[in-house]
């Protein structure tokens, strides 16, 4: 039987992080992406209630929770925060961390795990280059093995964190870099290694400047000679891509959740609008030229946050059990993903239409939720790309054009 409940405590998480977000991010939304910084006491209250790395063992500091509860908080993080920053904050550190916990190496863990779920250093990830973004046969980060160290250079761009590791966290933090041990195999031939960046030597970070989604930094970093030790690596030599596509089918599902929380918080804000404003006579929630895009837009919101709880079910599911394939978990979360930023920036972009010149200006808070939903266009894979993934499951490996 199909069962759409969240369990007692998935219910009390809901209630329980949905009254710290009222109470603790939806008065500063506007100052989060005004000050480019998610508050230190907000980050505080994160950890506190255990949400910071809560994919993790308890061992070091988490509560192993479940692909569901990890989407219960991302919605809550989304409803209340539309500019999308706490909730990708949220996101990036329960994906990723969930990775390192399973695959890293004990020192690894031990050095970083913890500091996350105190709140103390971020972790993220680091795939995309310069010149390399969904292409990853063609990054150009090498590492060469000497000894029991890695030698490593390269760089990476457009990722998540990097002002809250090097000027924000007190312990810095560092992030899962995916880079080549093997130049002649392609995707075969990456690994994946857990990377501290703040005060290691030969690591010079870029920090750039986003139009939306402001109150998490994004950037890169240079790597020229840096020396990681071999606990550093996840999993075995050579097999990183496919530890690295884990974590993303993981990230890709919960940013499904995230985009279609920020755009039905949108919606509801402006509901309240149309049923108040006035022309011709009557609210304009009264014509059907608005009625039926909301309608439109709130059940394709509905039916996609499903798809978005599907996919976390089977990535857990496939995690656990095994009674869901590694195949069909890549394609529910690339389905979910290719479809929730897109469906969410058409709704807001209609939503803030509803609201005349007002919403042209800053003082109508649809525009963070806009551009913070755009921002997904990219990260953890382009929509292009999911379009790839989703009809290389249905078609088969034979029919990616690209091989």
């Amino acid at each position: 039987m199909v069962d759409f409940e969240f369990n007692d405590e998935q219910r009390m998480m809901q209630k329980t992080v949905g009254e710290f977000c009222k109470k603790e991010i939806v008065p500063i939304v506007r100052k989060i992406d005004d000050e480019k910084k998610i508050p230190d006491n907000i980050i505080k209250g994160l950890a506190n209630l255990g949400l910071l790395g809560m994919t993790v063992s308890t061992d070091y500091g988490g509560i192993e929770a479940d692909p569901i509860t990890v989407g219960v908080v991302a919605e809550e993080l989304a409803r209340a925060d539309i500019s999308c920053a706490a909730p990708t904050f949220f996101l990036v550190q329960a994906a990723w961390g969930y990775i390192l916990n399973k695959y890293g190496r004990e020192a690894a863990k031990r050095d970083i795990l913890p500091k996350v779920t105190r709140g103390k250093a971020f972790l993220g990830i680091a795939a995309t280059e310069p010149d390399a973004g969904s292409d990853l046969a063609n990054m150009k980060t090498v590492a060469e093995k000497s000894g029991d160290k890695y030698i490593i250079n390269g760089e990476k761009m457009f990722i998540s964190g990097i002002n809250e590791v090097m000027n924000q966290l007190p312990e810095g933090g560092g992030y899962l870099t995916l880079v080549k041990t093997d130049t002649s195999k392609a995707t075969r031939g990456m690994s994946l290694f857990y990377i501290p960046i703040k005060n290691t030597k030969g690591i010079s970070p870029t920090i750039l400047e986003d139009w939306g989604r402001k109150g998490i930094s994004s950037g890169g970093f240079a790597l020229e000679n840096v020396e990681i030790p071999k606990d550093c690596l996840l999993g075995e030599e050579n097999r990183g891509f496919h530890i690295t596509m884990e974590g993303f089918d993981y990230a890709r599902a919960i940013i499904s959740i995230v985009c279609c929380g920020a755009a039905m918080s949108a919606l509801e804000h402006a509901m309240k609008h149309i049923k108040s404003r006035k022309a011709f006579g009557q609210p304009i929630g009264r014509f059907e030229g608005v009625q039926f895009k909301l309608s439109e837009h709130w059940a394709k919101l509905d039916a996609l946050r499903l798809l978005g709880y599907k996919a976390l079910w089977a990535y857990g599911k496939e995690q656990t059990e095994k009674t869901v394939s590694r195949f069909e978990v890549t394609k529910l979360c690339a389905e979910s993903k290719l479809l929730a930023p897109a469906f969410a920036f058409e709704a807001i972009n209609d939503a803030i239409q509803w609201f005349g010149a007002y919403g042209y200006t800053v003082e109508c808070p649809l525009e963070l939720a806009l551009k913070g939903v755009r921002s997904y266009y990219w990260a953890e894979g382009a929509l292009e790309i999911m379009k790839i993934i989703v009809s290389r499951e249905l078609l088969g490996k034979d029919y990616v054009a690209y091989r």
